[in-house]
């Protein structure tokens, strides 16, 4: 079993798996779409990465600001949660994604990845950050998949 990590954005949603032993994170792909409210597609697409990789959690990044509250990202992101539940009958846990955006472009500067490749790969480096600091800071639950 695999954990899927998300980070869902207005126009994308940056996908990452974990390997099969559940040690590493590792980008998959970036979803795509023309409006913030089209979710059929991605939803769709999600569906399909569960089936081909035998995914049996979801880790999906929260937008919350600096000083703890929530704006209207997080209220949309908590909105997908409920739909990505209801449509994969999975578990999705949240989790603070608070700086994994600079934090991937952090990786892209150590990877030499510059100009207009950047935005190829910012949603789905930063779902792998989303992914593997779940993973380091919940270390027990990790150990209780790897049970199953």
């Amino acid at each position: 079993m695999r954990i899927m990590g998300l980070d869902f954005g207005s126009r994308t949603c940056g996908v990452a798996l974990t390997d099969e032993l559940l040690m590493t994170a590792q980008p998959k792909e970036i979803i795509r779409r023309e409006r913030s409210s089209q979710l059929r597609k991605t939803l769709q697409r999600i569906e399909e990465l569960i089936g081909e990789n035998n995914v049996g959690m979801i880790v999906l990044g929260l937008p919350l600001n600096m000083d703890d509250s929530q704006g209207e990202r997080a209220t949309l992101t908590l909105e997908f949660q409920d739909k990505l539940q209801r449509r994969t009958g999975l578990p999705v846990v949240m989790s603070d994604e608070r700086l994994t955006t600079v934090e991937a472009d952090e990786l892209m500067d150590e990877m030499g990845i510059r100009g207009a490749d950047r935005k190829k790969y910012v949603d789905m480096l930063a779902a792998c950050v989303i992914l593997r600091d779940y993973m380091n800071s919940h270390p027990e639950k990790i150990d209780e998949l790897k049970g199953m």
